[in-house]
């Protein structure tokens, strides 16, 4: 008997399958299977060609502008969202990211707060969706208000969750395997948290003005989350995310390190057996000492706990690399459009760590669409792999609009296969 919870007409039930049988079709592809096997080779440390990927952070609208959901039953949506993003990936974008035949389905978790409220007011993009935002920090006063800071408190709703995932058997039966998989953070940096709570500019005069105060907050929210990663641990709700999982800042997880060579299936997994992103791009602006002083001392700690740390997201990394390097597990460098690209190839040639190269999304956003500056950038990455022996990934992200322009994205694409082929 279906779950009043999770209704499941029969027009979401026969769309579903539609999207399910071509998801099976495609990941049983060579074409998908060889995009597997070159992850896993990549991540091996194997010189295959460099991986292309793409996000469409503005919504699938961007690349099919008549783009909408069919299914009737909001709890759906999100599934048949990740269906077809996965279809219209191998389709028509055509890029490295590979597809496979299953359902994921995380545990219901909420992590509580931190005993006060940051308040956030969000504006809409031209289709609707949610763009930029401001924020209220709520501590106005570090120094004085810390004790409004309260650790967090965890709870998991095993019974809904479990309900839930009876009811996508039910729909994907025959199909797609539906697995237990997702994450519970985007990020371990610990910044982003800092900055929501007292402000950006406020968290970068502190750094000044009240150092042992930063040097508190943070050892606040370290503290607060490991708790967390621990709790989770011990509750059995951590999933692997060593393959289609989407990890760091623009990759993907395929690695045959994790889980640890000890784990075996049934097994509960553990923080070692995964991947977690590190990163603190809110830091951009500071120096390398500071970076050294007040936000290392806490990634260090977030990486030892983990099988494999991606480093980085928008912030350069070059003028923090003599920290970073000490990180334990450290496996992938963000090479954001900010980071000095020669100085870094210099510093991971012929070595072990990826080179996860991020071009600027302006350059496919604007009205300054130039197709030869485009394959001017991506020479650089390729050559600049060549040169120096380099692991590489490309990934175009925070894609949040093209202009009106659907094609940019998959041209894109294109150019990058077409620049990788002219240096291979």
């Amino acid at each position: 008997m279906s779950d009043a919870r999770f209704p499941i007409s029969a027009h979401d039930r026969q769309h579903l399958r539609e999207l399910a049988r071509k998801v099976a079709e495609i990941a049983a592809s060579p074409l998908n299977q060889e995009r597997r096997r070159l992850w896993y080779a990549h991540d091996r440390g194997e010189r295959v060609r460099p991986l292309v990927v793409t996000e469409t952070d503005g919504g699938l609208k961007m690349i099919v502008p008549d783009f909408r959901l069919r299914c009737e039953a909001r709890w759906l949506q999100d599934i048949e969202h990740r269906l077809l993003d996965a279809i219209l990936h191998f389709e028509l974008l055509k890029d490295d990211r590979v597809v496979e035949p299953y359902v994921s389905c995380n545990w219901d978790v909420d992590a509580g707060g931190y005993g006060v409220e940051t308040k956030f007011q969000r504006g809409n993009d031209l289709h609707g969706g949610q763009t930029g935002y401001a924020w209220e920090a709520p501590i106005k006063d570090l120094e004085a208000e810390f004790d409004r800071l309260k650790p967090r408190t965890f709870r998991v709703d095993r019974e809904t969750t479990l309900a839930r995932h009876a009811a996508l058997e039910e729909i994907f039966d025959g199909l797609l395997t539906v697995r237990r998989r997702g994450g519970y953070w985007w990020t371990m940096g610990l910044t982003m948290t800092a900055v929501y709570l007292v402000g950006l500019e406020e968290f970068l005069v502190y750094l000044c003005e009240a150092p042992e105060a930063v040097h508190r907050l943070m050892a606040f929210l370290r503290d607060d989350a490991l708790a967390y990663a621990g709790w989770l641990e011990s509750e059995g709700l951590l999933n692997l995310n060593n393959e289609n999982d989407y990890i760091g800042s623009g990759s993907f997880g395929y690695c045959t390190d994790l889980p640890r060579q000890d784990w075996r299936p049934g097994m509960p997994v553990r923080l070692q057996d995964q991947w977690v992103l590190i990163e603190s791009q809110e830091t951009s602006s500071i120096g390398p000492r500071q970076y050294g002083e007040f936000v290392f001392p806490y990634h260090r700690a977030m990486a030892e706990r983990f099988g494999k740390v991606y480093y980085g997201c928008c912030e350069p990394v070059d003028n923090r690399w003599e920290y970073l390097v000490k990180l334990a597990n450290l496996q992938r460098i963000s090479i954001s459009p900010w980071a000095n690209q020669e100085v870094m190839a210099e510093r991971l040639a012929h070595g072990r760590y990826v080179y996860s190269r991020k071009p600027s999304p302006a350059t496919i956003s604007t009205d300054s669409y130039d197709e030869e500056a485009i394959r001017k950038d991506l020479r650089t990455t390729v050559e600049l792999a060549r040169k120096h022996d380099l692991i590489v990934e490309i990934s175009m992200k925070d894609v949040h609009t093209l202009n009106g322009q659907p094609h940019r994205l998959p041209r894109w694409v294109e150019l990058a296969r077409e620049e990788i082929a002219r240096v291979s």
